[in-house]
C-alpha cells in the first residue's frame, strides 16, 4: 500500500518536531556548559581579587553552585579535626540563621557529614528518608524537618589526604543531581581548596613576616637603647601581647629572693596595685615553678583544671593566693603562659602574658615568646656589660650606629637593585646602582629599538582551553622567553598574556641595539617554536610573530611609590606593535632601518611596502628569514624580492 500525502506530511511534521527538540536540547546543553565555564572564570576572578579573604570567595562559590545545580540552598563548612564550622550559607534566611547557630557541629551517627569525615568524597541521595543518617542523627533529622530538604549532595574539600571541609547543596523536591552537576560541584570544591590553601599560606606568610618584623624592631630598640632596658621591655610586651592575642602582660626580674615587675602592658589600676610590689614565689604558682627550674609554665585555665598542668594554678586560686586571685578577679585572666629568662643556669626573670578567655597558646606563639625572652636576656646582659664597661660606651654606641648605617645602606641598595631588576637585566641594574646614578631613569628622549612579540591564535586558544591550561602555557611561555631578555640585556617594558615588549639602547646605551634586538627575536622564535610544537600535539594551533622598529621615543618611570615601571612612548613603539600584528606565524617583521643595521647577522625577505593601520604612509618591511653563522663570513644583506616597490 503506497503512502498517502497526509501520512507523508505527518512524518515530516514528526521529524521536524524531533529535530527541533534535539536542537533545543543541544542549545540547552551548550548554554549550561557556557554557564559552567563562566562561573569557573568568575570564581577565579573572585579568588584573585580577594587574596587571603575567604568570605567573598565562599559566598560566590555557593551562589554559583546553587544556581547551576538548580538547588535553592547551600552550605560551605570548614573542618578543624573535630567539628564542622559554617563559613558560608546560601538560601532562605530562616534556614541560614539556623545553620549558623548550630556551628560548630560534630558529625553524628551516619549523617552525610559523618561519612565525609570518615573518608567519603561525595554523599548523594534523592530522599533523606531513605538515607541511614536520617535514622542515626537527630541533628540531620532536625535539618531535614526545618528546611524541607529532599535531594542533597555533599562534596568533601580535601588537600591530599587531609579533610578541610565540605560543600552541600540541596533541593526541596525529590530530583537527583546529574553527573554534570556533581562534576561541577567537585570542581567548585577543588577551587575552594585552592582558595583555602592560598589563604593559609598567606596567613602563615603574614604571621611569619609580622614576627620577623617584630623581632627586628625589638633588636632595633635594643641597639638604640644601650643600657636602658625600659623601652626594650616595653617593646617586647607590646609585640608579645599583640602577636599572641593576649589581653595583658608583665616582665619581671629576679634578684635571687623576689621577682620585681619592671614592665607591664594592658594592666588595670586595681591589678597593678597588687602586682607592682616585689613578691616571693608561692608554692604552686607560676613564679614558684620558674624559680625551681622550669622554662615554660602554661595554664589553659586559671579557674578550672583543663589538664594536669593546670592543677597547681587552679589550686593556687582556690587557696586564696592574693596575686593569683588578683589576676583572675581584677584582670579577668584565664589562659596564661610564662617564659623564664635564663643566662646559662641562672634565672634572670620571666615574661608572662594572659588571655581573658580559655584558649591555650600554640607552639608557634610559644616559640615567638621564647625568642623574645632570649632577646630580653641579651638586652639584660648587654646592660650589665655596659654598666661594667662604661668607659667604652661612646665607642660601642658609635660602632652600633655605623653598623646600622651600613645595614640600612645595604638594604636600600638591595631594594633599589630589586626594583630595577623588574625591568632591567640584572647586570644593568647592578651597574646603575653601583654608579649611584638613577637620574638616567628620569624622563628623557632617546633613539631606541623596540621589539613586540606575541602569539598567533592565542585568543582562540584561550576561548577553548581550560583556565588551568592557559595558566600552564603562560608559565612555560614566559619561562622560555623571559630569560632571553636578560641574556641580550634588553629592557622589559611589560608582558601581558601572550604579548611582550622589550626595547634596547636605554637606559644604558649599547653600540648594537638593532643587532641585539634581532638576535633576541630569533632566539625567542626558536624557543617559542619548540614550545608551540609540544602544545600543537595537544590540538593547540598557535604561532609566533614579532615586530621590530627603530626610532626616537620618550622614556621614563611611571607608577607610584610602592610599584613603578619603566616605559617608552612614541611612534616607534606603535610601529613595532603594528608590525607584530601583521606578522604571520614564524615571521619577524622589521623596518628598513633595522634591515640596514643587521645585514651582517641576518638573511632578510623583502615584503615590499605594507599599509600599516595607524600610520599614514606605507612602511618598507622585511622578514628575518634566518641568522648567519661564523661560517657565513658575515655576508652582506640578502634580499629576496617579492613585489616591486611603488615609486
Amino acid at each position: 500500500m503506497s503512502a498517502t500525502p497526509d501520512s507523508n506530511l505527518g512524518d515530516c511534521s514528526r521529524s521536524t518536531a524531533d529535530l527541533r527538540r534535539e536542537l533545543a536540547e543541544c542549545k540547552a546543553e551548550r548554554d549550561a556548559a557556557l554557564a559552567r565555564e563562566a562561573a569557573t572564570a568568575e570564581l577565579l576572578q573572585v579568588i584573585n581579587a580577594s587574596p587571603g579573604d575567604l568570605a567573598p570567595v565562599f559566598d560566590a562559590m555557593l551562589e554559583k553552585a546553587t544556581r547551576l545545580c538548580e538547588a535553592p540552598f547551600g552550605v560551605l563548612r570548614s573542618w578543624d579535626g573535630e567539628c564542622f564550622h559554617v563559613r558560608a550559607a546560601h538560601g532562605e534566611p530562616r534556614f541560614s540563621d539556623w545553620v549558623r547557630q548550630r556551628s560548630p557541629s560534630r558529625p553524628e551517627g551516619d549523617d552525610p557529614l559523618a561519612r565525609i569525615a570518615n573518608g567519603a568524597g561525595v554523599v548523594h541521595f534523592a530522599d533523606p528518608s531513605d538515607d541511614p543518617g536520617y535514622v542515626t542523627s537527630s541533628a540531620f533529622r532536625d535539618a531535614v524537618e526545618l528546611s524541607g530538604m529532599r535531594s542533597q549532595i555533599t562534596v568533601s574539600l580535601r588537600k591530599d589526604d587531609g579533610l578541610l571541609g565540605a560543600i552541600t547543596v540541596y533541593r526541596q523536591e525529590v530530583r537527583r543531581f546529574t553527573d554534570k552537576q556533581i562534576a561541577l560541584l567537585q570542581n567548585i570544591a577543588a577551587q575552594a581548596v585552592i582558595a583555602m590553601e592560598n589563604a593559609r599560606l598567606m596567613t602563615e606568610t603574614r604571621e611569619a613576616l609580622e614576627q620577623q618584623t617584630a623581632t627586628t624592631e625589638v633588636l632595633q630598640v635594643i641597639n638604640s637603647s644601650p643600657g636602658d632596658l625600659a623601652p626594650v621591655f616595653d617593646a617586647m610586651l607590646e609585640k608579645a601581647t599583640s602577636l599572641c592575642g593576649a589581653a595583658f602582660g608583665l616582665l619581671f626580674t629576679w634578684d635571687g629572693d623576689c621577682f620585681h615587675p619592671v614592665a607591664w602592658r594592658g594592666i588595670s589600676r586595681e591589678l597593678l596595685a597588687v602586682l607592682r610590689e616585689p613578691s616571693r614565689p608561692q608554692p604552686g604558682t607560676l613564679t614558684w615553678r620558674i624559680a625551681r627550674g622550669e622554662n615554660i609554665v602554661s595554664s589553659a585555665d586559671l579557674l578550672e583544671a583543663v589538664s594536669t598542668a593546670d592543677l597547681l594554678e587552679a589550686e593556687a586560686y582556690r587557696n586564696g593566693i592574693a596575686r593569683v586571685r588578683a589576676l583572675v578577679d581584677f584582670g579577668g585572666a584565664r589562659s596564661h603562659i610564662g617564659i623564664a629568662l635564663r643566662k646559662d643556669d641562672a634565672v634572670l626573670g620571666h615574661l608572662s602574658i594572659y588571655r581573658q578567655e580559655v584558649r591555650p597558646f600554640t607552639d608557634k606563639e610559644i616559640a615567638l615568646l621564647q625568642n623574645f625572652a632570649a632577646q630580653a636576656v641579651i638586652a639584660m646582659e648587654n646592660a650589665r656589660l655596659l654598666s661594667e664597661l662604661r668607659q667604652r660606651t661612646d665607642q660601642v654606641a658609635e660602632m652600633n650606629r655605623g653598623l646600622e648605617a651600613r645595614v640600612a645602606e645595604q638594604v636600600e641598595e638591595l631594594g633599589r637593585v630589586g626594583r630595577l631588576k623588574r625591568f632591567l637585566a640584572p647586570q644593568l641594574a647592578e651597574l646603575i646602582v653601583s654608579q649611584g646614578d638613577e637620574k638616567i631613569l628620569e624622563s628623557h628622549r632617546r633613539e631606541i629599538v623596540v621589539v613586540f612579540c606575541d602569539l598567533r591564535g592565542y585568543t582562540a586558544f584561550t576561548e577553548t582551553a581550560e583556565p588551568e591550561e592557559v595558566l600552564d602555557f603562560q608559565r612555560e611561555y614566559h619561562g622560555a622567553l623571559g630569560p632571553l631578555v636578560t641574556e641580550f640585556e634588553g629592557t622589559l617594558d611589560h608582558f601581558a598574556g601572550d604579548g611582550i615588549m622589550v626595547f634596547f639602547n636605554d637606559p644604558v646605551p649599547c653600540p648594537d641595539p638593532a643587532e641585539r634586538a634581532v638576535k633576541m627575536a630569533m632566539a625567542m622564535r626558536e624557543a617559542a617554536g619548540k614550545l608551540i610544537a609540544v602544545w600543537r600535539r595537544h590540538g593547540c594551533e598557535l604561532g609566533f610573530g614579532a615586530g621590530i622598529a627603530q626610532g626616537y621615543a620618550t622614556l621614563g618611570q611611571i607608577g607610584f611609590s610602592d610599584r613603578s615601571g619603566y616605559t617608552a612612548i612614541g611612534t616607534v613603539c606603535n610601529l613595532a606593535a603594528r608590525l607584530c600584528a601583521e606578522a604571520k606565524d614564524g615571521q619577524i617583521l622589521v623596518s628598513s632601518r633595522i634591515a640596514e643595521a643587521v645585514e651582517a647577522v641576518a638573511r632578510l625577505e623583502d615584503l615590499g611596502n605594507l599599509e600599516v593601520r595607524g600610520l599614514r604612509r606605507p612602511v618598507a618591511t622585511f622578514n628575518v628569514v634566518q641568522s648567519t653563522n661564523a661560517a657565513d663570513a658575515r655576508p652582506n644583506l640578502t634580499v629576496v624580492a617579492r613585489e616591486p616597490r611603488p615609486n
